[in-house]
């Protein structure tokens, strides 16, 4: 059946399938379609059914309902939509000429139908069912009036009536109630409690049902009414003793004093205290007595009646909680009088019990909230006295006792009488010193030891905290205080041991085992508190150790980057006169720790509230220019000054972009991927060259998109950036062995603006390992001796220096490198060198001799390989140099001369056959 489809059936059918249901999650959406139904449905509408089917119909449903709602199937909600449906379909059957019968059942169903809206909150569906079964009620009457043979009978009828009308009575007046209106639910009240003569056994249930009335409108703050169904319940229990004990009438006069109490008018003063005292006499309870000692204050009587009420209250078996109460609301009304007689007679009535404990204790709070100090002091040195002797207090009295004096004390302190502060600390103490438990003497120690240090009484503060420390050396109050002390005494080592503890504090040692972090506020508090009084003592050491434990676990960005700034302007001082050495090198990993801390804030509070854009571009501009003037001090350790130069280029990024800040973000990249290379250089591995070299070229990228947007802003035409991108990037192509190389090199070659010195950088770089590419570095050196030549004036030292470089490459060891360029070519670039030492004065001699010995060499290299023209001819060349050595011309003259000598002979016995020079 769970098939079925509730959507395709008619009304008739889908209660048949309803109720043939045992559980199903489709009953909540078929009950919810007949209740939508019903509203349309009539008895025209269902002509074609006979009222026996239809009041059938109704009567399954209904029984249904009651059964699947006992099993919990349905909720009382859809119980009473079931329960509506049904009503509706019986009273569409049978009209003016309906049986007794069926205007009885219609009248019951429509009665616990309107109850049933009525206990879900819906009563304004509910008064319509109930006016229908007044109306029922109506039809019945005459009905039976009509049928009754005898007085008697008709009596019996009548009296049968009454009772249903008086339940329906009694439902529109909870409707009504519920509704807010007062007026009709009084109204129907009143008709049932004037039918109580005929019902009696009704008073029990129409009470109750006042008293709730009651409750529910004094929970609304209606007051008046609250007072008048109170009255009217207090009124019908009365007329049922049996049922309504003398326990429940007090109850309902207690809570219709406080109605009267509660509404606050004058008037109603002295009708709360008649309610009052009529119930106690109904039946004393504490809680009548307590009402009416505040009905009294409330009407302001005389301390004398007052003062005659609480004598009454002592004549009671009530306990001493109780009557401490009754003296708080004397005093918290401002009958100190009476109050403190009170309490005199509660200490002197309670003398004997353990508890008098609390007695002493609130008479000593009263008569410190007074003022009245000297009292106080005689009831404290009264209650130490009489713990010494025997009468001792109970810990958790203890407990409160030290709580007052502590708060007095506090109170002493905030307004800076210290000294008073100490003498309330020192009752503490005292007690302390009976009491074996020590519940807070680490504490209490330690707001001692802050009273001294106001007072300048060091000596007794360091007693006092050397106390404190050894019973609760882990307490961040504990090292604060040992921090201020050491500090004051001029021991810096000590202070930083305490801030040290302090720091190690606040880490958990299992944070798994400890939840969710606590609220650091306290001991945040205490390091920017610890920092600003070691600054004020001149401790700079101390308070830069302090603010940088104040940057690290605070969580306001704007109050770590004040600590850092503070930090930064100690430190920075010093670090910058220190020489190269180990502790330098630990301060300047401490700033750099510090800086990414200011970064990592800046970076938070980017997404949040804490800093306006304006503030954040501030502080990252401070913070950038202190990496950047750090970096610049690490001349001579580049690891660390890459990394200043980094968090200067990441701090820049909070800022503006103007000119100044993109030269500033070019330079710090280009220093960086500088170090990067040449760290690469020196790299033990091929990973971690590999790792360096990618780094620097991530580098390169960046620092190429802000190049080329600032050479928008202005004339860069002498900034050199752009070549060192350039041989940068080539570096990194060369040694990664990249085969794009050559495509990067194509738009190099054609480049306009580059120097000599650039196209020598390249040559070296090319061959540089583990790069090795000899045809660029020969290329890049034609290149470069190109422009050298092209100069109106040769720069002779930097041309033999490349032509040197040039020479080497192509003649390694002396030995011409044929694959790389021909004989030929090689021997014109011997020739162009001498024909600039022929034209050109100031060529380095040393060059000269170089180029002498490796043409020599060439020639006897052509010599060992038969081919003995070239021998000559390189050889001839080797002595055109010795021409145009000066002063080293006579070491070499006569040597290179004798052995030129003998080249020659040689060659001309060789001469002939033997002489076949390809």
């Amino acid at each position: 059946m769970d098939n079925l489809d509730f959507r395709f059936m008619d009304f008739k059918e889908t209660v048949e399938n309803l109720i043939l249901r045992e559980n199903s999650p489709l009953i909540p959406e078929a009950i919810d379609r007949l209740f939508a139904d019903i509203a349309n449905i009539n008895r025209e509408s269902m002509a074609e059914i006979q009222d026996a089917q239809i009041e059938e119909m109704a009567v399954n449903l209904w029984n249904w309902a009651v059964t699947k709602r006992a099993g919990l199937v349905i909720s009382e909600e859809q119980k009473a939509k079931l329960w509506h449906i049904a009503c509706k379909l019986v009273c569409m059957c049978g009209g003016s000429a309906a049986s007794e019968e069926a205007i009885r059942r219609q009248i019951l169903m429509n009665m616990k139908t309107g109850k049933g809206w009525v206990d879900i909150g819906n009563a304004v569906i509910a008064d319509q069912f109930f006016q229908a079964a007044v109306t029922g009620l109506e039809q019945l009457y005459v009905t039976l009036m009509q049928r009754s043979s005898t007085e008697v009978h008709m009596t019996l009828q009548k009296i049968a009536v009454e009772s249903d009308l008086f339940k329906v009575l009694s439902y529109q007046a909870e409707a009504a109630c519920a509704q807010g209106d007062f007026q009709r639910a009084s109204t129907c009240a009143l008709r049932c409690k004037d039918m109580l003569m005929r019902f009696p056994q009704m008073a029990g249930y129409l009470h109750i049902l006042c008293y709730n009335f009651g409750v529910e409108t004094h929970k609304q703050n209606k007051y008046e009414e609250s007072s008048f169904w109170l009255s009217q319940s207090y009124d019908i229990g009365k007329m049922d003793k049996n049922s309504v004990g003398p326990e429940m009438l007090a109850k309902v006069l207690r809570l219709l004093a406080t109605a009267y109490l509660d509404w606050d008018d004058r008037d109603n003063y002295d009708k709360a205290l008649s309610a009052i005292n009529l119930a106690n006499k109904e039946h004393l309870n504490p809680a009548g007595l307590f009402l009416k000692m505040k009905v009294l204050l409330k009407n302001e009587i005389a301390n004398e009646e007052l003062l005659e009420a609480t004598m009454e209250i002592m004549r009671f078996d009530v306990s001493l909680d109780f009557c401490l109460n009754v003296a708080k609301l004397l005093m918290d009304h401002e009958r100190e009088a009476v109050g403190f007689y009170f309490m005199k007679i509660i200490c002197e009535h309670f003398k004997s019990s353990e508890n008098i404990g609390k007695a002493l204790l609130l008479h000593i709070e009263m008569l410190l909230q007074r003022k009245e100090e000297l009292l106080a002091k005689e009831k404290i040195e009264e209650i130490i006295l009489g713990h010494q002797t025997g009468r001792q207090l109970t810990a958790e009295l203890v407990g409160c006792l030290h709580n007052i004096l502590w708060k007095k004390a506090a109170r002493s302190f905030e307004v800076k009488n210290y000294t008073d502060a100490l003498n309330w600390y020192y009752y503490s103490l005292r007690f302390y010193a009976v009491h074996q438990t020590d519940l807070d003497l680490a504490k209490l120690r330690r707001n001692m030891a802050s009273c001294y240090l106001h007072l300048k009484q060091l000596d007794k503060a360091k007693e006092a905290m050397t106390e404190a420390e050894q019973r609760d050396p882990t307490n961040i109050f504990t090292q604060f205080y040992v921090f201020k002390i050491a500090i004051l005494e001029g021991n810096p080592g000590r202070a930083l041991q305490a801030i040290t503890t302090l720091e190690k504090l606040l880490i958990p040692e299992d944070p798994e085992k400890n939840g969710p972090p606590t609220d650091k506020d306290s001991p945040v508090m205490l390091l920017s508190l610890a920092a600003q009084f070691a600054l004020e003592n001149g401790q700079q050491i101390v308070a830069g150790k302090a603010l940088e434990y104040l940057a690290q676990y605070s969580e306001d960005p704007q109050q770590v980057l004040t600590a850092l700034r503070c930090l930064f302007r100690l430190v920075l001082p010093r670090v910058s006169q220190m020489p190269e050495s180990e502790s330098k090198k630990k301060e300047m990993d401490r700033l750099l720790t510090c800086l990414n801390t200011a970064l990592l804030k800046l970076s938070q509070s980017f997404n949040g509230k804490a800093l306006t854009p304006d503030s954040r571009a501030n502080e990252a501009q401070w913070f950038r220019k202190i990496a950047w003037n750090l970096a610049v001090q690490c001349g001579k350790d580049p690891v660390t000054m890459r990394e200043f130069f980094i968090l200067s280029y990441k701090l820049s990024q909070f800022c503006p972009s103007d000119q100044v800040i993109l030269i500033a973000q070019k330079t710090c990249l280009l220093m960086a991927a500088a170090v990067d290379l040449e760290q690469g250089r020196k790299a033990p591995t091929t990973f971690e060259q590999t790792k360096l070299l990618n780094r620097a070229l991530e580098q390169i990228h960046k620092c190429r998109e802000i190049w080329n947007f600032l050479k928008e802003t202005g004339d860069f035409s002498s900034d050199p950036c752009e070549t060192l991108l350039l041989l940068y990037e080539f570096e990194v192509k060369a040694k990664m062995n990249d085969p794009l190389l050559d495509s990067f090199l194509e738009s190099v070659w054609e480049l306009p603006h580059l120097e000599s010195k650039t196209f020598e950088t390249i040559a070296s770089l090319a061959v540089e390992m583990p790069a090795h590419y000899p045809s660029i570095a020969l290329k890049a050196l034609k290149r470069a001796l190109f422009l050298y030549k092209t100069k109106e004036s040769i720069d002779v030292l930097k041309y033999s220096k490349c032509m040197h470089n040039l020479i080497n490459l192509l003649v390694p060891d002396g030995v011409p490198s044929t694959e790389l360029c021909p004989l030929e070519e090689v021997w014109g670039h011997f020739e162009d060198a001498l024909s600039i030492i022929i034209h050109t004065e100031g060529y380095p001699e040393t060059e000269i001799l170089w180029l002498m010995i490796k043409s020599w060499n060439t020639g006897i290299f052509m010599y060992g390989r038969r081919k003995y023209v070239s021998a000559e001819k390189w050889c001839g060349l080797a002595l055109r140099f010795l021409d145009h050595l000066g002063s080293l011309k006579r070491s070499y003259e006569t040597q290179v001369n004798t052995l030129y000598g003998e080249l020659v002979e040689a060659l001309n016995r060789k001469k002939g056959s033997l002489f076949n020079e390809e």
